[in-house]
């Protein structure tokens, strides 16, 4: 009865009966960015990184600013984002991100400017400088910078 129950929540291993897979959707404010069955999640969470693997048990966090990776068999898809909450439960992970961008779809040339603008307004700060918002802007930059260049080689 327990493995009936276990093997309609989603993809199955052969020899164990319980799920390898989970489902994975990342929302942003510009809409749903993901929506796949997964092995593995890796998320940046607030206070270090998270592992999340098929029947983790319930869970809700808060995400900060890092790169995001999840596995589908044997293949990595990489991610940038920048804070958010993570949901999971049962054979569902729900990832609500202020902004998240695929390492594929990420533009190195934009990012390289990002970063030396903020290293210019933090190296050299105006009276208006908004230090706080200029060493965010690097971080992200800089991790829009380490996931296009770890997932797109």
């Amino acid at each position: 009865m327990v493995e009936e129950s276990t093997e309609k929540k989603g993809a199955t291993g052969a020899s164990t009966g319980l799920p390898t897979k989970f489902q994975l959707e990342i929302v942003t404010p510009e809409g749903q960015l993901a929506a796949v069955e997964v092995n593995e999640l890796l998320a940046p969470g607030h206070d270090g990184q998270l592992g999340i693997l098929p029947q983790h048990t319930r869970y809700l966090a808060v995400l900060g600013v890092g790169e995001m990776a999840y596995r589908i068999d044997d293949a990595w898809q990489g991610l940038a984002m920048a804070r958010g909450l993570m949901e999971v439960e049962g054979d569902r992970v729900i990832i609500l991100a202020q902004t998240a961008e695929l390492a594929d779809k990420i533009d190195v040339a934009r990012a390289e400017l990002a970063k030396e603008r903020a290293e210019k307004r933090l190296a050299d700060p105006e009276s208006d400088t908004d230090l706080e918002r200029a060493q965010a802007s690097l971080k992200r930059s800089l991790v829009r910078l380490q996931a296009a260049s770890r997932h797109n080689n």
